[in-house]
């Protein structure tokens, strides 16, 4: 059974998503939802769930390691074994991603290796896409880089707007990162495709 983190700065849906897969048979349990926000939303819903949290607030260091540091001690408290990123909103240090290498997941809302970064539903829009969706990637030292581990995919609407795209978005990234979370820690290398395209 390997202990999963589950790191998020906001609402974290994907973090329930995830915590509520981690039952059974399944080969993981969520041991700890750690955030970078005090006040983030998800850190009351995994209280609700019983998972063990903690807060570890960007603004109280001076430079990333310092904040990266006082991660990894909440990590190491927890024996935690595989991250999973689920709405982080804080870019990490190579030394970071190096000691979590091969250990690290995260889900992006794009179909890697197309738009990286931020403002991905309206990027596709701009581009005049007709399929956007999701990714879940191991974590390397560049942005949004790494295996993509599962995409899901959706047919792009001629009335969609970013916030519309990222709503019909959202109830597929609720499958797929659970899915990849369940394969990667069975050492399943088969990559996870949802098509929910029109």
């Amino acid at each position: 059974m390997k202990n999963v983190a589950l790191l998020i700065s906001g609402g974290g849906s994907n973090m329930v998503a995830l915590a509520r897969d981690m039952t059974g048979d399944h080969p993981g349990r969520p041991k700890l939802v750690l955030s970078n926000v005090p006040q983030a939303g998800g850190l009351l819903k995994a209280s609700a769930l019983r998972i063990p949290t903690a807060v570890v607030d960007h603004r109280d260091h001076v430079g990333r390691l310092s904040f990266e540091d006082a991660i990894n001690a909440e990590l190491t408290a927890a024996k935690i074994d595989v991250i999973c990123l689920a709405g982080f909103m804080r870019i990490l240090t190579s030394e970071f991603t190096h000691r979590w290498q091969g250990r690290m997941l995260n889900i992006h809302p794009s179909l890697l290796p197309k738009y990286k970064g931020l403002h991905t539903h309206a990027r596709a829009l701009e581009a005049g896409d007709t399929e956007h969706g999701a990714s879940v990637h191991l974590v390397t030292g560049d942005l949004d880089d790494g295996p993509v581990l599962g995409q899901a995919r959706l047919s792009v609407r001629a009335d969609d707007s970013a916030a519309s795209l990222a709503e019909r978005l959202l109830p597929l990234e609720h499958r797929l990162y659970p899915a990849v979370l369940r394969r990667f820690l069975t050492d399943d290398p088969t990559p996870v495709l949802i098509d929910a395209r029109d």
